[in-house]
């Protein structure tokens, strides 16, 4: 079994165990992966993530240009800016998971720090995530204002839509995603209710004992 085969299964095994979980629903999410060439594969639009082909999925060459499969997602853009910024990424992943939507349309959530520092996970995961303002899903102007993070969050909530998250890997990237939904459920559920939060010495511990983007 080739390496280009293997992704594309492990892509399609991940993404339906993030569907069968109630992560994303209907046609919602997309995700990609660098394949070893430098190109890409991509989730076609329309499609579930509980019923992926990975005899389907976009294939581009490292200049974008599509080669096979199913036309690509509608938020290629998003995609693109954090292949473009972040050389490190490997992968991308967008959900439109529950809790992580509600946060985003509280008045009171943090722009800068979406996620309060309440466990050490999100933050090792993660690091900050910005909360960026409601842009129509598939517009250029979502990739516009990723690339204006200048490659130094790996995580981001568009606000009213979804998180989306680049990192090393396939799995990565599906694991720091389900971090952040987990992590904005417990901030709804202990919401108005006064947590003991993470320190900023305990932060501090954590941003240099794991190497985490936290000053951007």
């Amino acid at each position: 079994m080739s390496a280009e085969t293997r992704l594309r299964e492990q892509m399609c095994r991940l993404a339906a165990s993030l569907f069968d979980r109630g992560l994303t629903a209907g046609a919602s999410g997309n995700i990609s992966a660098r394949t070893a060439d430098g190109g890409l594969l991509v989730s076609p639009t329309g499609t579930s993530f509980g019923r992926l082909d990975p005899a389907r999925l976009s294939r581009f060459d490292g200049g974008g240009k599509l080669l096979d499969g199913d036309p690509p997602t509608k938020e290629m853009p998003l995609h693109t800016a954090f292949y473009e910024t972040r050389n490190q990424a490997g992968a991308v992943v967008h959900l439109h998971s529950c809790h992580a939507v509600a946060l985003s349309l509280l008045p009171e959530t943090d722009a800068d720090d979406f996620l309060p520092p309440l466990t050490p996970y999100a933050l090792m995961q993660l690091g900050r995530v910005r909360l960026l303002p409601y842009i129509r899903p598939g517009d250029p102007a979502i990739g516009d204002a990723i690339r204006e993070l200048a490659g130094k969050r790996s995580a981001v909530m568009l606000a009213n839509h979804g998180p989306v998250v680049a990192a090393r890997d396939l799995e990565y990237a599906c694991n720091a995603i389900e971090e952040l939904e987990a992590s904005a459920r417990l901030a709804l559920l202990t919401l108005g209710r006064n947590p003991r939060r993470l320190t900023e010495a305990q932060i501090r511990d954590l941003v240099s004992r794991f190497d985490i983007e936290w000053n951007a």
